[in-house]
């Protein structure tokens, strides 16, 4: 079985444990170590992988991390672990923290079963990071994700790389949120790098500067929605999966509507969708806009041609899909476990569009 497979594999099976998983304890036994297991690590020999891993940090003795993985006999990774239903983003790793000071390892490991955070110390030597260079998420399992798991592969891990891939990986991140910070509200310099390029007037004043904030907001939008397009165009030309189309293309352009940026996921969905709906319509008049329970996907911008919503808000995921000719008020939530599991809906989303269309004559 190929290492996407397995994972894949494990991931599928996390909706029927959780309602089973209430320790923290349990959540390493059911979902941490099979995973570790995965990596090619033996989790039954204490040479690899060693569980409630002590060492001395200063005035602080017998402190212990999770799991600390070996390899020819030095520390490569330290693993703290949280319960299923920790929200990583309230918890802190405060023994990789410390661990990291005194260990060997380069690689911290901060998770909940389900998410799975990766630092390193890529600003200070020792000193681990406070943004992870990597975040994997089971649940949303991408495929670019899981090749960088792969490097961390028992026979693949290579800590000579590591500070290479761990820079290029964080600061890509960065870098795309601050591209999507500017295409929301372009900032003066931002603004003032285009216009100072295009801009045939002797001098560029401070009007000629606010003159070219919206200018350069819409020429970013229609950048990115054209090369989307292409993008998907291309895809399904040649029978992928839109998922494979690249994170760069799809995180950055972003639905905003009261200031509420989509997330990552319910862009993803946004996008298959739109894959989905251009076998029967142009894709340019699939719009998504999000609030803060739901994103929804609307026909031609209209909050009156509602096609479906994306709650992705809670542990168990929807998509509400709204009743074709009986009643378009009324909302059909779908459970869905992973976004691969949007696809057996695109019947219903066609119906949809097929029955707003049809009613407008």
């Amino acid at each position: 079985m190929d290492f996407i497979d397995e994972i894949k594999l494990l991931a599928s099976k996390i909706p029927d444990m959780a309602e089973n998983i209430t320790t923290e304890e349990a959540t390493k036994n059911a979902l941490i170590m099979p995973l570790i297991n995965i990596l090619g690590y033996n989790v039954f020999d204490p040479t690899e992988v060693t569980p409630e891993f002590t060492a001395d940090v200063g005035t602080k003795k017998g402190e212990k991390v999770d799991y600390a993985i070996f390899k020819n006999g030095k520390p490569i990774m330290l693993i703290e672990c949280k319960s299923i239903d920790a929200d990583l983003d309230k918890e802190h790793a405060s023994q990789l923290l410390r661990y990291f000071h005194v260990s060997d390892a380069k690689v911290g490991i901060l998770t909940n079963g389900i998410i799975y955070r990766f630092y390193s110390d890529l600003e200070s030597a020792n000193k681990m990071d406070e943004k992870p260079f990597l975040e994997v998420d089971l649940l949303n399992i991408k495929e670019s994700s899981v090749e960088e798991l792969k490097r961390f592969k028992k026979e693949e891990f290579n800590v000579d790389e590591l500070a290479t891939v761990a820079s290029e990986l964080k600061y890509a991140k960065e870098i795309k949120h601050i591209l999507l910070k500017e295409m929301m509200s372009p900032s003066e310099n931002f603004v003032k790098f285009f216009a100072s390029q295009v801009y045939t007037g002797k001098v560029l004043t401070q009007n000629v500067k606010q003159s070219f904030i919206p200018i350069t907001k819409n020429a970013f939008n229609q950048f990115i929605n054209e090369r989307i397009n292409e993008r998907l165009k291309f895809a399904m030309a040649d029978e992928k999966n839109v998922s494979e189309i690249d994170a760069v293309d799809t995180s950055i352009e972003s639905i905003i509507d009261d200031g509420i940026v989509l997330t990552e996921e319910e862009l993803e969905g946004y996008y298959i969708i739109k894959a989905i709906l251009s076998e029967i319509i142009d894709p340019s008049r699939i719009v998504a806009r999000g609030t803060k329970r739901y994103c929804g996907i609307l026909l031609d911008n209209n909050n009156r041609k509602p096609i479906c919503r994306m709650h992705f808000n809670s542990k168990q995921k929807y998509v509400g899909v709204f009743d074709d000719e009986n009643n378009v008020k009324n909302e059909v939530k779908n459970p869905i476990n992973n976004l691969n599991e949007i696809y057996p809906l695109a019947h219903k989303f066609k119906n949809v569009v097929e029955w707003f269309d049809k009613a407008e004559g």
